[in-house]
């Protein structure tokens, strides 16, 4: 009985094989209509943000009191990794990061038991601690984002046209969250003359509490009518400005009119905690998420089409501008990689047209977009979203999908050449090479298997490479033993009528009886004689390479391609909003004399919303600004990252100031960073002061700073207690007057619609702002003496810390560095951890230096890589041994991997590419590849041996046979990655691929075969025919 060939099935079932090609092309077509559209794939940002308040604490007492406490909770957390915290005087923020391994539907029950820990805590923090707040939603990205200008509008008009925007653009069901930006809530603002209060009489705290009692909200009784239920109602709440004048005020007897001892007006928020401008002028803005599983495409034309009738709405003179349109970079993205996807069609095209004519071509070319489109079948079901990595995946993929359609299509050509009829040459491949190809293609696949079960943020990241590559390659074998020999049995031009019939297995194959094979046969049979030779070489070749790959230079991840600049500016500790925006609009005028740059946004008291994926987030700060500079070309972008920064550094050098381009992959910042731990802070600032030297000496090192250094200027009141206690005035009544005069608090909240206006009680500007006249302050002690500030206290004027960082409760100062030159970051870095060997070596106690940066985030995705290897070598002796049943010949195979490096080091050094992330998948990916080779040549001398060849001969022309398509195969595969290799982000990878598929190519054909005759001891006298299975064998 004679064993199943699904190829000869296809045969027997042509109908049925037709109406699967159509039904999977419709599939196809369908699934990439629907597929979503995205810039980046979705990954978890591991990090939530806690924050906690204690009004009138120094930074140091906030650390050690509140910060501390709640990071020890922390650590109790499940797969913690480390906190990151600051702490500002009355203010912590806590980062607190999970282990990159963290599977990401476990993210949320760990928020869960982060909000627990901290809540059970609680209890335990000082009096009069706010808070803590959580955010686990710090990882939304806000890629639409809108500026609303309206010049004449108050805020308050302005809060109205946005909400009313917000709520119509939550209404399209992809719209995940609306943000509002860069409002200034309204203020009513009571300023009083402390002095004049005084000769009325009159307190802050009367003023409060007569404002709280005239606008309370209280429940005014029910009459039971024995019918009905009335309630009553009691007026006299504040509706106007005018009614918050005529607040009465009890003083000494008399009745005053708030507004006869102190000036009402309506005001913004002053001092802001954030502003927006755009272009120029201050703006208000909206930041618009999509939800999970979106398609961008269609946001963006949603989004278009409501903004644009939001517009139409909208009073004359406020105006819509985009500031962030993901939706555009995502279309633009994704057209620039479908060309590439085509140009690589193209050239595979071209290769199997050229190799094997054109109808012969056209049986490969069609079996092209019958992966592809069972692929995207697959990719809508797995809701794996069109995006830079699925593409550029899709693009991988596409130089290898061919394969088992070449080497199905040539050897139903070699059989129709050798006057096989159809339907036999047809089913021949099943019978031939369809196992070894299943094993080839199940090899290569698992090569990829390291990024698509690495578990961290750049495994996350890059994840769908392996799982797009690999479903095209599966389905790839399928096509090629399906539906490649039913379109071959169609279509593959018929044989001259004098060899129908011809039996090959008793003659002499004719085949590959012509020039190019004699002259390959021939340069064989030398490399089988000379077998040491080659081997000899191979293996200095790879010495070679592996020595040569130290000068390669290492990376994490490339800069983007995007249009954006970020330009980071940071004012010295203590500096005010006022002075930050005062430098924002000196900046404004810089950049506008700039050409190139179309348009400019700032972000004044904070960072940028999350347009872009790795962005690195900024948090609230009123010494911090962000400009986010849109450019007319990637060329323009280049150029002005290299020029911008000492361009700005000469006009601002008052201030730091940092231009970066957008980065692919997990967010790093500054590239080069060493972090100097302890407890004491002057300690660490020493050792940091000297890393920074260290760090400055090295030439490719530029604006090298700290991350906190400065300390802030203070105002202590040294409170002569005993006279206080006299007076009747206690240290927190103090503290509250000076809070109430200089700051200001809020009494109440005036109502207006459906707003709610806080009415803010302080000191008049000339009292708030004057440092030097504290003293002055007039006090009222509880026997009705007033007396100013200075009698009671001695004012002294020092410093103290503006900003204290910590890591994991240590307290940690980073050393940080941009890079200049055509050098990477772990070379950097690695120079200036060896130039730190001395300064390590002499550490006090306690204290240590550790590596950040790119090489800190390099070093996490390695290892989870690192960690998936032993499966991806599990999983590929399975499948060698299932197909070889053979030590000692899958450890022939398996030699053959790390060949490839040879070639890929060559390339690299050879066009100046660094090897980072995405080149590390792709050459532990190329292993598969060339092991791919490797099993199908070994696999046809075994078979050769077995139907009764010369062990030499079998060698030789097993070799022969098969040297046309791996050449092929090869070709089309190197060939594919050319569109790649011109990307910034996938170029490193398609040069290596390229590199080591190419020289490997030439190993497999000419040191493969002398490799297998000098492990089995072929002897040059074993031709001719031999009894089936004698030799080689185990």
């Amino acid at each position: 009985m004679s064993r199943f060939n699904l190829s000869a099935w296809a045969i027997r079932h042509q109908a049925l094989v037709l109406f699967s090609i159509i039904l999977s092309l419709v599939m196809g077509v369908y699934a990439y209509i629907n597929l979503g559209r995205a810039e980046d794939p979705q990954f978890t940002i591991r990090t939530m943000v806690v924050t906690a308040q204690w009004p009138g604490s120094t930074a140091k007492e906030m650390q050690e009191q509140v910060t501390d406490r709640i990071e020890q909770a922390l650590q109790q957390l499940p797969n913690f990794y480390h906190t990151k915290t600051y702490a500002r005087p009355g203010e912590t923020v806590i980062f607190v990061n999970l282990m990159d391994y963290t599977r990401s539907n476990l993210v949320p029950d760990i928020w869960y038991q982060v909000r627990k820990k901290v809540g059970d805590i609680a209890d335990k923090l000082p009096a009069g601690v706010i808070g803590p707040q959580f955010n686990d939603e710090f990882g939304d990205t806000f890629g639409n984002v809108y500026a609303f200008t309206g010049e004449g509008f108050s805020d308050t008009e302005m809060h109205q046209v946005l909400l009313a925007a917000r709520q119509r653009l939550l209404r399209i069901p992809s719209v995940s969250k609306v943000d509002l930006l860069g409002l200034l809530d309204e203020r009513i603002y009571v300023e009083f003359d402390s002095g004049r209060l005084a000769q009325y009489g009159v307190t802050v705290q009367q003023i409060g509490q007569a404002l709280a009692a005239q606008n309370a909200v209280n429940a005014s009784g029910i009459v039971e009518t024995g019918q009905e239920r009335v309630r009553v109602r009691v007026t006299g709440a504040l509706s106007t400005e005018d009614q918050v004048r005529a607040v009465p005020i009890q003083a000494n007897g008399r009745l005053l009119r708030l507004g006869d001892i102190a000036t009402v007006h309506r005001g913004l928020q002053d001092p802001p905690e954030t502003l927006m401008r755009h272009n120029g002028e201050r703006v208000t803005g909206l930041a618009v998420s999509m939800a999970a599983g979106g398609d961008i495409l269609k946001l963006g034309e949603a989004l278009d089409a409501e903004m644009a009738a939001i517009q139409t709405t909208l009073p004359l003179g406020i105006e819509i501008e985009k500031i962030a349109d993901q939706p555009t970079v995502v279309k633009d993205s994704i057209n620039e990689f479908i060309k590439a996807l085509a140009e690589a069609l193209g050239i595979v095209l071209v290769v199997t047209f050229i190799s094997l004519g054109v109808r012969t071509g056209v049986v490969v070319a069609l079996s092209v977009p019958l992966v592809l489109a069972v692929t995207f079948a697959v990719m809508l079901a797995a809701g794996i979203d069109l995006h830079k990595i699925s593409v550029g995946a899709l693009i991988i993929a596409l130089g290898l999908l061919v394969d088992d359609a070449i080497i199905a299509v040539e050897m139903m050509m070699v059989k129709l050449e050798q006057g096989w009829d159809r339907a036999r040459a047809a089913a021949f491949a099943w019978t031939s090479t369809a196992f070894p190809m299943l094993t080839g293609t199940l090899v290569t696949a698992a090569g990829f298997v390291p990024v698509g079960f690495a578990h961290s943020a750049a495994g996350e990241y890059t994840g769908a490479i392996f799982w797009v590559v690999a479903t095209a390659l599966l389905v790839s074998w399928f096509v090629a033993v399906i539906f490649t020999p039913y379109l071959g049995f169609k279509m593959l031009p018929t044989p001259h009528d004098g060899q129908q019939g011809h039996d090959p297995e008793n003659s002499h194959d004719a085949a590959y009886d012509k020039p190019i094979y004699r002259r390959l046969r021939r340069s064989l049979i030398w490399t089988v004689n000379h077998r040491w030779i080659v081997i000899a070489l191979t293996v200095g070749a790879f010495g070679l390479s592996v020595f040569g790959f130290g000068f390669v230079q290492q990376q994490f991840f490339p800069n983007s391609a995007r249009l954006e600049l970020v330009v980071d500016v940071e004012l010295p500790e203590g500096t005010a909003i006022a002075a930050t925006t005062a430098k924002v609009k000196e900046m404004e005028a810089f950049f506008a004399k700039e050409k190139a740059i179309t348009r400019q946004s700032a972000f004044i008291g904070s960072g940028s919303p999350r347009f872009y994926m790795p962005l690195n987030q900024e948090l609230k700060r009123p010494n911090f600004a962000q400009f986010i500079l849109m450019t007319t070309s990637l060329e323009d972008t280049t150029r002005l990252a290299k020029t911008l920064q000492p361009a700005l550094e000469n006009q601002f050098p008052e201030f730091r100031i940092r231009v970066a381009r957008l980065e692919n992959g997990p967010p790093v910042g500054y590239p080069v960073q060493f972090r100097v731990l302890g407890r004491d802070a002057d300690v660490i600032r020493q050792i940091a002061g000297e890393v920074r030297e260290i760090m400055r000496a090295n030439p490719h090192t530029t604006d090298v700073n700290f991350d906190w250094n400065e300390k802030i200027k203070s105002v202590r009141l040294v409170v002569d207690q005993e006279r206080a206690r006299a007076l009747g005035i206690s240290s927190q009544e103090l503290a509250q007057a000076m809070q109430t005069v200089l700051t200001g608090y809020t009494a109440t909240q005036y109502r207006e619609g459906i707003e709610l206006i806080n009415v803010v009680l302080r000191a008049n500007e000339d009292e708030r702002r004057a440092v030097d006249r504290l003293g002055e302050i007039r006090l009222r002690g509880a026997n009705g003496v007033t007396l100013p500030l200075g009698q009671i206290a001695r004012i002294e004027y020092g410093q103290e810390e503006g900003i204290l960082w910590t890591r994991s409760r240590d307290l940690a100062m980073t050393v940080r560095a941009d890079i200049v030159g055509n050098v990477q970051a772990p070379t950097v870095t690695g120079q200036v951890d060896q130039a730190m060997a001395e300064l390590k070596s002499r550490l006090p106690t306690g204290y240590r230096i550790e590596i950040g940066g790119a090489v800190e985030e390099s070093a996490k995705g390695q290892k989870s890589i690192m960690a998936v290897m032993p499966a991806m070598v599990m999983i590929m002796l399975v499948v060698l041994m299932v197909q070889l049943q053979s030590f000692q010949r899958v450890v022939l195979v398996f030699l053959t991997a790390p060949l490839g490096l040879i070639g890929v080091t060559i390339a690299l050094l050879a066009f100046n590419q660094p090897f980072g992330f995405v080149a590390q998948l792709g050459v532990i990916a190329l292993a598969g590849m060339i092991m791919r080779n490797s099993v199908i040549l070994v696999d046809q001398i075994e078979q050769d041996i077995a139907a009764g060849h010369g062990r030499f001969d079998a060698v030789v022309d097993a070799t022969v046979r098969r040297a046309r398509p791996i050449m092929l195969t090869a070709a089309a595969a190197v060939l594919a990655m050319i569109p790649l290799s011109r990307s910034t982000f996938w170029g490193p990878m398609a040069i290596a691929i390229m590199g080591g598929l190419l020289v490997a190519t030439l190993l497999t054909i000419y040191s493969l075969p002398a490799m297998y005759a000098a492990w089995f001891r072929v002897r040059a006298d074993e031709k001719g025919p031999t009894a089936p299975g004698g030799f080689g064998a185990e």
